[in-house]
């Protein structure tokens, strides 16, 4: 299946630029901010409580606001959400210029992580203007996972470039900016969105968490979280034990090559059997892959290790979004990606903790014996998704429903 297939639909390609602006800043904004409450304050524990809060937000109202979304519509949810979110932005600048009480920054902060779920959007996008199509809604997941690594790969540079080359304020303001502005950019791509449920049929659909295999599904998830939030931060530290920590960057960046290049190749495969199968042989490769690190004895053996493991990422990731399109109704398919999402968010962020106490306490590298476990405990995981789903069924009849009418 070729990617041609993926944007022909009229406005495909209109929708897909406007996210791109919309999700860039995903990947430069934390640092962003970073560098913003360092150089104002010199302060990284009040840079990581800032960062904290607004996870916090994300994973307490990412799903709430997304739920929102499927009844309503993304035009009328996201638009308040991202302008609400530009105002927490603003809210933090000022608290931070002014000096004000660390509450005051910390509710900015707050306001700031409200801000829709962009690849949650996208993803609700391609599956109503391809439904029923699945091989060309798996080139559309492993399209989606790669826009996620280079985001996620590039942002950050681009935050360093422009806190270093002119000034720590403007990266933060173009990161917020280039957010409010692919969101509306989005938001004016009318042909391309999903129709709302209603209140009616969303409330009778009930919460996607509900649906059988999803919240094994999030757990799942939230155990590869752990795999990329330890491995990162365990990273860092090695290179910085090796006296080689600026490097750090290019050694997982490795990592990103290696799942960015397995998506655009996943993207061209046509899948066969069922995807629960095929997600668990992502997630043994993963393990596999990963198994070896702990015996690295140097930064680019480390680089090397994790380039191979990098070309199970992009199948486990594509995949898991693809079941969620099974398992979920349509009427409550935003919601469905926003929860996994937010299993994989909750699970760096323990990942990053774990890794951030053993680069703390223990000899450099130990931490790399935790994403093979953590790997191994979301194949584990995986054995309790069903192969198949009723929501998966009742999403084939209703797209022949759609087409009718």
């Amino acid at each position: 299946m070729s990617y041609r297939a993926l944007f022909a639909p009229r406005g495909a390609v209109g929708f897909t630029l406007a996210v791109l602006v919309a999700r860039f800043p995903v990947g430069m904004s934390s640092l962003a901010a970073t560098l913003l409450v360092t150089s104002l304050h010199g302060s990284y524990s009040l840079a990581g409580l800032g960062g904290a809060a607004a996870l916090v937000t994300v994973a307490l109202a990412g799903p709430w606001q997304a739920r929102l979304v499927d009844r309503y519509g993304q035009s009328r949810v996201a638009v308040p959400a991202a302008v609400l979110a530009t105002l927490g932005g603003v809210g933090v600048l000022l608290a931070l210029e002014l000096r004000a009480p660390v509450g005051l920054y910390l509710l900015g902060c707050v306001v700031s992580g409200l801000g829709p779920n962009t690849g949650s959007l996208a993803r609700a996008r391609w599956a109503h203007l391809h439904r029923g199509d699945q091989a060309v809604l798996h080139t559309a997941y492993a399209y989606e996972g790669v826009v996620d690594e280079l985001c996620f790969v590039l942002g950050p540079l681009a935050a360093t470039a422009l806190a270093t080359g002119i000034s720590p304020l403007t990266g933060y303001l173009t990161a917020g900016t280039l957010s409010l502005v692919g969101v509306l950019a989005l938001a004016a791509q009318r042909r391309t969105e999903p129709p709302p449920a209603g209140p009616v049929a969303a409330a009778a659909s009930g919460s996607a968490l509900r649906a059988p295999g999803v919240a094994a599904l999030v757990l799942m998830l939230t155990a590869t979280g752990v795999v990329f939030g330890t491995m990162e931060i365990t990273t860092i530290g090695f290179a910085q034990a090796h006296g080689h920590k600026a490097a750090a960057g290019l050694v997982l960046a490795c990592y990103a090559l290696g799942s960015a290049l397995s998506g655009v190749l996943l993207g061209l495969w046509r899948p066969r059997g069922p995807a629960v199968v095929r997600l668990r042989w992502a997630l043994a490769a993963m393990t596999a892959t990963l198994a070896p690190l702990p015996l690295a004895g140097g930064l680019w053996t480390v680089g090397a290790i994790l380039l191979v493991a990098g070309f199970a990422t992009a199948p486990t990731m594509s995949t898991s979004m693809g079941l969620v399109a099974e398992l979920v109704p349509p009427s409550r398919l935003t919601e469905g990606f926003t929860w996994t999402t937010t299993g994989l968010l909750v699970g760096i962020s323990a990942g990053t903790a774990v890794g951030g106490r053993l680069v703390d306490h223990a000899p450099p590298g130990t931490g790399y014996h935790v994403p093979a476990v953590a790997a191994l405990a979301a194949l584990a995981l995986s054995f309790r998704l069903p192969r198949r789903s009723a929501a998966s069924d009742l999403e084939e009849t209703s797209g022949e429903r759609l087409s009718v009418q």
